[in-house]
């Protein structure tokens, strides 16, 4: 069975790296910036048209209106990005809001942070693929009854590409990030020619009209506006993945990092600006109930907004609509990319701090975080599965914890400067710690500002499970550290420890049947010279019992042999019951057990034995003061069967 999934992880994962090739995966800034910045860039996929969504329920009163909320939303992300700059060159380790957070307001804050990033990244990959999903609908009809499949189709198609290691993922990534990139840039530059020129464009719903679900006026009209506001703050998630992934930058890690991000702000700003102006020019309608978009017809499904935009913009040129929604939805695929970076890496810094379990702290065979990279593929899908890929059920969970690490972590970095600010004598360096407090200072009033609005916008909507799912995972990692903690005490070495050697040893040899695994067993316990040595066997049929004691006198093996009754025919509750009865007549004694057991070559050998000697060594080990040692015996078939030899890795030699 080992071998088989040995196989298969080598098809699917590809070789194993040597842990000094780990500077060869990290990634220069063109290919850092597809990677890390995927996320945010294909937010503008569904930003403009989440906001157009919330300012549907009014009818198309305020539709035109979108520009001016965009244009705010382009402000904070302008902030934002400004106020991330600072967090990369002062922690440059890669545990982001994180590692500020509780550096500079102690662990319980630390724990908010953590859990509110779990949520987004895995939010992150549903989102990102429900969108996918939809702009694929958009183009290929068929995909609309099988979404849910499509969507987890996609997610493990890339925890696959994953699996075999962020460099390869990365350069495979970088082709389609751009070709959205340059795709959106030509669609925006051609239907800004054909404005100029007085061209009239119209999307397909221009003269669709929407039925108002009431009418807004005074607070109830600047709820609408917050509302929107909020949803259009989705353009700003993913900001926050290159704090979190500086160390897989080249060096200087930090200054690569900080210049990846800027570039990541001006280009997002004004793909969304120009996204949502073209919304608005070409007269595009969505709402949030189909049945409310007078015009629709009937059975067919809402086209998403930039899907609208490509053919408003290219007419008949079907081919330049298809591209856009082909790299649309590519990029939205490749967008949960930035999760699968930043996720494991978190996960991998938590668990160093035992607040998540060990495992996702190492690197697989890839040299990726293996463990964490499975765990947030098998998260979202649940979410994919449980919301049925639905990017307006979704896209409520999403926002709330992406804020709250946001306002956290600048709330940390004012801290970090003033401390510095105090211990600096250079007055140089203290000018440009005040400018850097006074850039994160903004940015902790503007991001909490629209954590307050998030928070009463979208809690009925569904933000209210990521308020009960942050507590619920800081309770969940307090316990884990509670529990390494309690472990840690337990086995430190102290003064007062017993460390005295055992009395004696006890030798026991377990024998179901007289054989060549058996006999080795009786030679190995033997050589190792315990105080006392027996065999014991459990009768379970008489004849084949009666058998066993003749051959056994009949070879004059020099160990007597036990045997030990089970009316019952059961076999390890006698072996056990006979040891502990041993361990209650000499509790300083250790029982030595000698399990003989054959080793296979194929996994459907496996299927052809019992497992009763490995059922019988995981009860022993439950056991004080008793030692289970396996004596293996490998059948002819693990010769063919053994391991290859890893080939050598070639290198070119260049003549001097």
């Amino acid at each position: 069975m080992a071998i088989l999934t040995t196989s298969i992880k080598r098809l699917l994962v590809g070789r194993a790296l040597r842990s000094d090739k780990l500077g060869d995966t990290l990634l220069p800034k063109r290919v850092a910036l597809p990677v890390f910045a995927s996320d945010a860039l294909s937010s503008n996929a569904y930003a403009t048209q989440e906001i157009l969504l919330v300012l549907s329920i009014s009818g198309i009163a305020y539709i035109n209106s979108s520009i001016w909320v965009a244009m705010a939303v382009a402000t904070v992300m302008g902030v934002v990005v400004m106020s991330y700059r600072q967090n990369v060159h002062a922690y440059p380790s890669g545990g982001g809001d994180y590692e500020v957070v509780t550096t500079n307001l102690g662990r319980k804050p630390g724990l908010v942070v953590a859990s509110a990033l779990l949520v987004d990244y895995v939010m992150t990959v549903a989102v990102s693929i429900a969108a996918a999903k939809d702009n694929i609908s958009s183009v290929f009809p068929y995909f609309s009854n099988h979404g849910v499949m499509l969507a987890i189709g996609l997610i493990v198609l890339l925890t696959v590409l994953n699996l075999r290691g962020v460099k390869e993922s990365g350069t495979l990534f970088a082709i389609p990030t751009y070709a959205f990139i340059f795709s959106i840039l030509i669609m925006v530059g051609w239907a800004g020619i054909q404005i100029v020129q007085g061209v009239e464009l119209k999307a397909e719903s221009a003269d669709w009209t929407i039925t108002a679900e009431q009418s807004f006026t005074g607070f109830a009209l600047i709820f609408l506006f917050a509302r929107a506001f909020s949803s259009g703050c989705t353009a700003l998630t993913g900001v926050e993945a290159i704090s979190n992934g500086v160390p897989a930058f080249k060096k200087p890690k930090s200054k690569n990092a900080a210049t990846t991000l800027l570039l990541l702000g001006t280009i997002s700003s004004a793909m969304f600006l120009s996204i949502t102006y073209l919304a608005m020019k070409t007269g595009v309608k969505v709402a949030e109930h189909p049945e409310d978009l007078i015009g629709l017809p009937l059975g067919q499904q809402q086209k998403t907004v930039i899907v609208q935009i490509a053919q408003a913009s290219f007419g008949s040129f079907t081919i330049g609509t298809l591209v856009i929604a082909a790299v649309t939805a590519l990029i939205l695929v490749l967008a949960a990319n930035t999760a699968y970076n930043g996720f494991p890496v978190l996960a991998s810094i938590l668990a160093n701090d035992r607040l998540l379990p060990r495992q996702l702290h190492n690197r697989g065979d890839r040299l990726a975080f293996s463990n964490g990279i499975i765990f947030l593929a098998g998260a979202a899908i649940i979410m994919v599965y449980a919301f049925d890929a639905s990017v307006t059920r979704l896209i409520q969970l999403y926002i709330l914890g992406v804020f709250t690490s946001f306002t956290l972590g600048q709330l940390g970095m004012i801290k970090h400067w003033t401390r510095n600010i105090a211990t600096t004598s250079d007055k140089n360096e203290i000018s440009k710690m005040k400018r850097s407090r006074i850039i994160n200072t903004i940015g902790f009033v503007l991001t909490g500002s629209v954590l307050i609005i998030v928070l009463v916008t979208k809690f009925t909507h569904g933000a209210w499970m990521v308020v009960v799912a942050i507590p619920m995972l800081m309770g969940i990692m307090s316990a884990i550290y509670v529990y390494y903690r309690k472990v840690n005490d337990e086995l430190t070495l102290t003064s007062g420890a017993n460390l005295s050697l055992p009395s004696r040893i006890h030798g026991i040899i377990l024998v179901s049947k007289l054989h060549k695994p058996t006999m080795r067993a009786v030679y190995y316990a033997r050589a190792t010279r315990p105080s006392t040595l027996e065999a014991i066997t459990v009768r379970v049929e008489d004849k084949e019992t009666d058998e066993l004691i003749k051959n056994w006198q009949s070879l004059e093996i020099p160990v007597p042999l036990k045997v030990l009754d089970s009316p019952f025919r059961e076999v390890t509750r006698p072996i056990l019951d006979y040891v502990k009865s041993i361990r209650r007549d000499s509790p300083r004694d250790v029982i030595s057990i000698f399990v003989p057991q054959y080793v296979v070559g194929h996994w459907w050998e496996q299927l052809l034995h019992n497992q009763s000697a490995l059922r019988l060594k995981s009860r022993l080990l439950f056991t004080p003061g008793v030692m289970v040692v396996s004596v293996p015996w490998q059948l002819v078939s693990t010769e063919t069967m053994k391991e290859k030899t890893p080939r050598p890795v070639t290198q070119n030699l260049r003549r001097p």
